[in-house]
């Protein structure tokens, strides 16, 4: 069996899908052992031999050498071994070229189908490694079709497909086919269907991710993030901090002028966005986080890990938030049960305190 063109697909396969040639091999030989014995009935062990330099496949069938025969389909007899051989001893293995001219079209199929699900299998697997190694990474996609809420789309570079469910997406933003968007690898999975890809626009992952690549101190490591949570659409507050005094956390994440944290934001239509400079103390990061209220004094109760946030009256939608949007992040930035108060409210207590004094 001889076919140059077979092997330069084997190459074009290699290239083309980023299979290793001796996956392929194992494939093709899987196949052909397959497809022979159901043409032939063949009941003997077979091997398959490829010579890539010659453009060969050979099939083999072979038995081991024994005293005594207990399995004629895997072993003969040293006096049979001896008529074909005499030098053969136990334990040697007879080998018998049983390559036949041409296969017919039920074995070259049988054949074929065996080695396209190998090639599956190993396309499947090689895509996994090499989206697994890209988990929590942004990157481009095109938008290739919508069923219901969901979108899917296309990987930049790597032709496998991203699945962008509801929860996944921003409110209110449309995705037109064959838009180029930007996408969070959130999670790869293998399936029985191959590898599936979830991506996400509407993680914190995303912002916190797009934050890492506009500024250059996060990457260099001289500002850490310490806690991103986000609102799709809506609000994000991120705390940041640096060890060294000589960087400011804030002013780095912001940019000259903003245009750092513009970028990001126009990345998110709008979303709004909170730089936060993370404190270890919980008094004072509290009152950081219900930014852009001001907050005039904040109590907490350590054991219950709740905090009571007083604010001037003028302020205290701001500090809410819309439909409590501002404080119920700023209680999961903080990990602190926020309780936010108008300081009318506690101002008779405050008096009267001040009085008994």
């Amino acid at each position: 069996m001889v076919n140059k063109e077979f092997f330069a697909a084997l190459d074009a396969l290699e290239t083309e899908k980023h299979i290793p040639k001796n996956v392929l091999i194992d494939s093709l030989e899987a196949g052909i052992v397959s497809a022979y014995k159901k043409e032939t009935g063949e009941v003997r062990p077979i091997t398959v031999r490829i010579d890539e330099d010659r453009c060969t496949i050979k099939i083999y069938a072979y038995r081991h050498v024994v005293e005594e025969v207990a399995d004629e389909d895997k072993e003969i007899s040293l006096e049979d071994a001896r008529e074909i051989k005499p030098s053969y001893k136990v334990g040697d293995v007879v080998i018998e070229d049983i390559t036949p001219k041409d296969f017919s079209r039920i074995a070259a199929q049988t054949a074929k189908q065996v080695i396209m699900q190998r090639i599956n299998d190993a396309k499947r697997d090689v895509v996994f490694s090499e989206m697994s190694e890209k988990e929590n990474e942004i990157l481009q996609a095109i938008v290739r079709r919508k069923e219901g809420a969901t979108v899917y789309v296309e990987i930049s570079g790597s032709q496998m497909e991203g699945m962008l469910s509801a929860a996944d997406q921003v409110p209110g933003e449309v995705y037109n086919i064959n838009d180029v968007i930007k996408v969070l690898i959130k999670k790869v999975r293998n399936t029985s269907h191959g590898a599936q890809v979830i991506v996400s626009r509407s993680a914190a992952g995303f912002v916190k991710r797009l934050f890492e690549m506009e500024v250059p101190e996060i990457r260099a490591g001289l500002v850490t993030i310490k806690n991103i949570v986000r609102e799709a659409g809506y609000r994000t507050k991120i705390a940041v901090y640096s060890e060294d005094v000589n960087v400011d956390a804030i002013g780095a994440c912001i940019g000259n002028k903003g245009v750092r944290v513009n970028a990001i934001v126009n990345e998110l239509a709008g979303e709004k966005i909170d730089v936060i400079p993370w404190c270890p103390d919980p008094l004072e990061f509290v009152a950081r986080a219900l930014s852009p209220a001001q907050v005039q004094m904040v109590q907490i109760n350590e054991e219950e890990k709740t905090a009571k946030v007083i604010v001037p009256d003028e302020k205290l939608s701001l500090a809410i938030g819309k439909q409590g949007q501002n404080a119920r992040l700023a209680a999961k930035l903080t990990g602190w049960k926020i309780d936010v108060k108008p300081y009318s409210s506690v101002a008779p207590a405050a008096v009267s305190e001040e009085e008994d004094a």
